[in-house]
């Protein structure tokens, strides 16, 4: 009889956590709090950043891995003015089922409804899940949101993807050539390049492409056409010295490829449901 994927209750730096791991040596580790993945080790490799001075107090949004950014993508959304800066999905405690396992995959799902604490910022009914599919060589992340309420929900976010680099002043992203781009900086709008490259601070919002990206010539990202949008950011080195929970030079080690809903919010008239994805496929050498 062949080898079972495990899943069991741990702990990282306090949170309360579940790690999944493969027969094949995948691991995968994910916090309640936020629902947040914080390690994803493929083919003996680290794919995630995670900022060693992120605050791990339950309180403060972690820095790195993939924060769900839910019902706003920073502050823009239907309630910007009421809300924490990317929601407050990733600043609340969820739920686990019991994983599924098997010899060959993992698959847990996180839920969060709408409680006490996220009617302090928001009055909508809702019920979130976060499906996390882990295969050799492969991560997937699926966000559902249920409208529970009366009343339609309007939302906008992101799975806020933080990918583990060599340098990323060396790093090429490949996919996204020719789809509509707005730089952020510089609030302009032009076409993508065919291979994107990082010598200074990048955040840029795209139309989502049709194909899979391409990171390193190692990566594969891929986004399901229910996100509209794909961001791209790294901080570089002045932002990065002035964000307290990332060392000073963290930025040459991470890269943030979002599938995300900048623009227009998504509306779920009442009793509706959405769902979006993003997978991550490592290349064989």
């Amino acid at each position: 009889m062949s080898a079972q994927a495990t899943c069991r209750d741990t702990t990282f730096a306090g949170l309360p956590a579940c790690e999944l791991a493969l027969p094949q040596g995948d691991r995968l580790l994910v916090a309640l709090y936020g629902a947040h993945v914080l390690s994803w080790v493929s083919g003996g490799q680290e794919r995630l950043y995670l900022s060693p001075q992120s605050l791990m107090d339950g309180q403060a949004a972690i820095r790195g891995g993939v924060p769900v950014c839910f019902p706003q993508f920073n502050q823009r959304g239907p309630m910007a003015d009421r809300l924490p800066k990317h929601g407050f999905a990733r600043n609340v405690a969820w739920q686990a089922d019991a994983a599924e396992l098997a010899s060959d995959h993992a698959r847990l799902t996180l839920r969060l409804n709408d409680n006490t604490q996220t009617r302090t910022w928001w009055p909508q009914a809702f019920a979130l899940a976060l499906h996390i599919e882990l295969s050799q060589g492969a991560l997937q992340l699926s966000l559902e949101v249920h409208n529970t309420d009366d009343q339609p929900l309007a939302f906008s976010g992101a799975l806020h993807t933080y990918l583990a680099v060599p340098d990323v002043t060396q790093a090429t992203l490949q996919g996204l050539g020719g789809q509509p781009e707005w730089d952020s900086l510089t609030d302009t709008h032009a076409q993508a390049a065919d291979t994107l490259r990082f010598a200074a601070e990048f955040d840029r919002v795209y139309e989502a492409g049709p194909q899979p990206m391409t990171l390193n010539q190692t990566l594969h990202i891929s986004q399901s056409p229910s996100w509209a949008n794909t961001v791209v950011w790294n901080p570089a080195q002045d932002l990065c010295k002035r964000l307290a929970d990332m060392p000073d030079e963290g930025w040459r080690q991470m890269l943030c490829i979002e599938a995300a809903q900048v623009y227009e919010p998504i509306t779920l008239p009442a009793g509706g449901r959405w769902a979006g994805w993003q997978r991550l496929q490592v290349l064989s050498p």
